[in-house]
């Protein structure tokens, strides 16, 4: 039928992959993208330039990928793109040699197109060992995160679902 087609289309048309948000509206701990990358805010200062001047605002972010530092400065009135970040939570089925994990979604559907990091992998060691060589070993269930924004994704937590 068509409006099965209909609901498709209208889910991606909603997820836009960011919004614009006047730069004295973001804040500390929220997210901008800063030369193109999805940053999370550490730092804000606003600064009043001159008699006339607009008030500017220097933003450091950090890259939610790759860790990066970014800075920025704009002036208040501005408008910035916010990327829409999304926090997906997943089902751990299993790893593949190369760090590819299997992941099951809410509605049974599995992925396996998701790569761990050595960031992830350093923070989580001992479990990423036990995952790729014997799963048998992880004798709970695992839930990973995988945080999702400007049409890139990446594992960044698992935890032991209790």
């Amino acid at each position: 039928s068509t409006m099965v087609d209909e609901e498709f289309e209208n889910v991606d048309a909603g997820a836009a992959k960011c919004f614009p948000q006047q730069c004295s509206a973001l804040r500390k701990g929220g997210h901008v993208l800063i030369k193109g990358k999805p940053c999370k805010i550490v730092e804000m200062s606003t600064s009043k330039t001159g008699k006339h001047g607009h008030a500017k605002v220097h933003l450091v972010g950090i890259d939610i990928f790759t860790s990066k530092k970014y800075e920025d400065i704009c002036p208040s009135t501005h408008n910035m793109e916010v990327p829409n970040v999304s926090r997906k939570q997943l089902q751990f089925i299993g790893m593949d040699g190369d760090g590819y994990l299997s992941l099951m979604d809410d509605s049974g559907e599995v992925r396996d197109d998701l790569q761990i990091d050595p960031e992830f992998e350093e923070k989580n060691k001992e479990w990423v060992a036990k995952a790729k060589g014997e799963p048998d070993d992880l004798n709970e269930d695992y839930i990973v995160t995988v945080l999702g924004a400007m049409g890139e994704e990446k594992i960044t937590d698992v935890k032991a679902t209790k």
